[in-house]
Formats: C-alpha cells, sequence, structure tokens
C-alpha cells in the first residue's frame, strides 16, 4: 500500500523532509516505523525515541500498534504542549 506520511518539528528537521509517499507493508504503525528506520541513519535518529513522538492517523491520534488497513495518511510529530 501507499501511504502519504508527514514530518513534523524535529523530526521533519532530522529527516530532511515535510512528507513524501511511502510504499509499505506494513500492518501497523510500530511496523511502518521499523522499516522507516531501517532505510537510513536521518529516520533511526528521528525514530530513536518513541517517547517523544506522536502519531496520528488520517488526522486522527492514535497509538503505535493500530493498523494501518485502510489508512491514507500518517503523520509523526512531537508532543504538543499548552501555553
Amino acid at each position: 500500500m501507499t501511504l502519504r506520511v508527514l514530518y513534523f518539528a524535529w523530526l521533519r528537521e532530522r529527516i530532511g523532509l515535510a512528507s513524501e509517499e511511502v510504499e509499505t507493508g506494513a500492518e501497523t504503525v510500530t511496523a511502518l516505523i521499523e522499516e522507516l528506520r531501517a532505510r537510513e541513519e536521518r529516520y533511526a535518529l528521528a525514530f530513536s525515541d518513541l517517547a517523544s513522538v506522536r502519531v496520528a492517523l488520517d488526522q486522527e491520534l492514535a497509538d503505535f500498534d493500530a493498523p494501518l488497513s485502510g489508512v491514507r495518511e500518517v503523520a509523526f510529530f512531537p508532543p504538543m504542549t499548552g501555553g
């Protein structure tokens, strides 16, 4: 399946992309992250501390064990803080 993957804040800075189309066989967010980490060092660095990463699937907050079936867009971003 092809997913549109979005990166925000320091994830975008570490990876060097705001978004990309990713062809994947991953069934969960965790599996997608493992595929991305294996691509090259910049992805491994960006996803080295998952406690500092949040994910949204089709603009809805999700957990890392969420299935990707039927999903078109995955967004990764740091935790949000109030102000």
